[in-house]
């Protein structure tokens, strides 16, 4: 642990003397530059900035954000930003970096999306995402108030799809056979104001053991509940999933928390949110209108 708390510190003196002499992190066109700590901010940001802004996501696909380590790169990156787009207590390296070299151009969008019961997963409510895309709009009219005005429409754009989204949640999870969701870890608790409910095999960190004994209160929670279906996840190991959904012959299934984006995927948030909500509607026997 004392390890690994000196090597943030250690990248900070290494890249010191490379953001004093000049390197840079910008592309060359002028175009102020933003830092986005993992996916779902990288996406808001880049809906709302357009071709405007320069933006830079220090969690690269494939990757799981909860235990990100920073290169020195990556922290000459969030010294020389122009704004760093971040959620605080989620990615302690990140949190880090900014307090000791970027705290005046940080946003930290926790406090403006309502975070409840300790879960950082606030993006799978597509209203609370179009709050955090709202907070950076105002902070990018102000690193770049020429274009203000791109800014602002872009911005009614993204929150007219996500709240699009949000109803199509509600209508499509409106009528369904069972309501309970056996997921990988505790991250969808944002999606029970569509009436539904989720058994974690996990909490709110993928990496965390279960007990035996939550185990065996599961494995009795899904046969009363006429349970099908058990997911994981796209960039945290399936093997507990995998694993129950065997020994109970249930369909395993996947349900993206959207932390990242897989390796050469094309996909995005919206189309990631309507997969799963596919996902949900086949799981839970919903009634879907043709």
């Amino acid at each position: 642990m004392r390890i690994r708390a000196v090597l943030p510190v250690l990248a900070l003196v290494l890249v010191a003397p490379l953001a004093a002499c000049g390197a840079g992190t910008g592309d060359g066109s002028g175009r102020p530059t933003v830092v986005t700590a993992f996916y779902p901010l990288e996406f808001v940001t880049r809906q709302v900035a357009g071709d405007h802004v320069r933006v830079v996501n220090l969690t690269q696909p494939g990757a799981e954000p909860h235990d990100l380590e920073l290169k020195p790169r990556q922290v000459a990156e969030v010294a020389d930003a122009d704004l760093v787009v971040y959620e605080s207590k989620l990615q302690p390296a990140v949190d880090e970096a900014i307090s000791q070299n970027a705290e005046d151009q940080g946003l930290d969008v926790a406090p403006h999306v309502d975070l409840t019961a300790g879960n950082p997963h606030f993006w799978l409510d597509p209203l609370r995402l179009a709050k955090a895309a709202a907070a950076i709009e105002q902070r990018l009219a102000k690193v770049d108030p020429g274009h203000a005005d791109a800014f602002a429409a872009n911005l009614a754009t993204l929150t007219t799809e996500l709240d699009a989204l949000d109803q199509d949640y509600r209508t499509g999870l409106a009528d369904c056979v069972r309501d309970l969701v056996v997921t990988s870890h505790d991250a969808f608790g944002y999606q029970t104001k569509y009436g539904l409910r989720f058994a974690p095999i996990a909490g709110l960190s993928p990496d965390a053991e279960p007990s035996a004994a939550h185990l065996d209160q599961l494995r009795s929670l899904i046969e009363k509940e006429h349970i099908t279906t058990v997911f994981s996840e796209t960039l945290a190991s399936p093997k507990m999933a995998d694993v129950l959904s065997h020994d109970l012959g249930l369909t395993a299934a996947v349900l993206d928390p959207i932390e990242g984006v897989a390796k050469g995927s094309d996909a995005d948030y919206l189309s990631i949110m309507r997969a799963n909500l596919a996902a949900l509607q086949k799981a839970d026997g919903c009634k879907v209108s043709s």
